[in-house]
């Protein structure tokens, strides 16, 4: 994408910021956000910010493509306040994309969950039937349905990107989302300060853990292509809880056990596995993920080396 004029909503958030921050190389990007997870202080000093929500009039959506990131991310924010959830994630995305259309965007790229697919040890196509089981999941099918009305009523462009598990760790973005970042982040900054990591229950729930420089390239992709419909974005090779920690302690040189403690979060709600199916993307686009799992965790620990 290039010579572009971008507005990523979210953006001073852990993926939002990472984008916006790479379009701003060869594009003029514009950044709202509210602050509840993100903060400026992500982003480059050519990124263009409005501290603003998605739920506002006029917002600056004057614009040739919308990444539409905003969102109350997790499980655990809905149950807080489920009202909340539905306006910032289905009347959020709604309104934004109202506006963009008005003022004449016809490319939009959002966000929705791959926690939808619920339980999966086998690859998951963005064609199986899905469930909702949580106000989260409940609000990203709700986003994805309004795609489709905007695509098929407007001709809009609209693609949906299922994420999987996506990590950077405590030295980048996602260090602001705090108990809410990956749990690759965490992990490695317990086991490398010297505290035993908390994994729920027996620590063989497995995820499709893609790391956000890959989720960053899909994005960019989508935009510029004007994909229209759903997407998986993750690596097709999960890793389970146990493995995580022993690969992190590889790496960063230490023997920190976990603490096994009861998962806090409801059996009939928690996603225990999830595994991408990513044909789709890469037979369309030819994009694949760049960044192996031992790559990632590198990164993910060097911080922790070379302090």
């Amino acid at each position: 994408m290039q010579d572009k004029r971008v507005l990523v909503t979210g953006g001073a958030g852990f993926i939002g910021s990472n984008l916006a921050n790479h379009l701003a190389a060869d594009n003029d990007v514009i950044v709202v956000d509210d602050e509840y997870l993100g903060t400026p202080e992500n982003l480059e000093e050519s990124v263009t910010y409005h501290s603003a929500s998605v739920l506002d009039e006029d917002l600056p959506t004057d614009v040739d493509a919308v990444y539409h990131l905003a969102a109350l991310s997790s499980y655990a924010m809905h149950e807080e306040n489920p009202q909340l959830g539905a306006r910032v994630n289905v009347e959020g995305f709604v309104n934004t994309v109202e506006q963009a259309r008005q003022d004449g965007c016809d490319t939009v790229v959002y966000a929705t969950t791959s926690s939808i697919y619920g339980d999966r040890t086998e690859p998951s196509p963005e064609d199986m039937a899905v469930a909702v089981n949580t106000g989260y999941e409940a609000s990203k099918l709700a986003r994805e349905r309004y795609a489709e009305y905007f695509s098929n009523h407007y001709d809009l462009s609209c693609a949906g990107m299922r994420f999987f598990s996506v990590y950077q760790g405590y030295d980048g973005a996602e260090e602001h989302k705090g108990e809410y970042a990956n749990v690759i982040a965490q992990f490695a900054d317990d086991i490398a300060n010297g505290r035993r990591p908390e994994v729920y229950g027996d620590g063989t729930q497995t995820r499709d853990f893609t790391h956000v420089d890959d989720i960053v390239r899909a994005l960019e992709v989508a935009g510029d292509e004007r994909l229209d419909g759903i997407y998986n974005v993750g690596t097709e090779e999960p890793y389970d809880f146990n493995e995580l920690v022993e690969l992190i302690n590889a790496e960063l040189g230490t023997d920190i056990e976990p603490t096994y403690v009861e998962n806090p979060i409801p059996e009939d709600v928690y996603v225990h596995d999830t595994y991408a199916d990513i044909s789709k993307l890469r037979s369309e686009t030819g994009w694949e993920p760049q960044i192996s799992f031992e790559e990632g965790l590198a990164r993910v620990c060097e911080p922790y080396l070379s302090g």
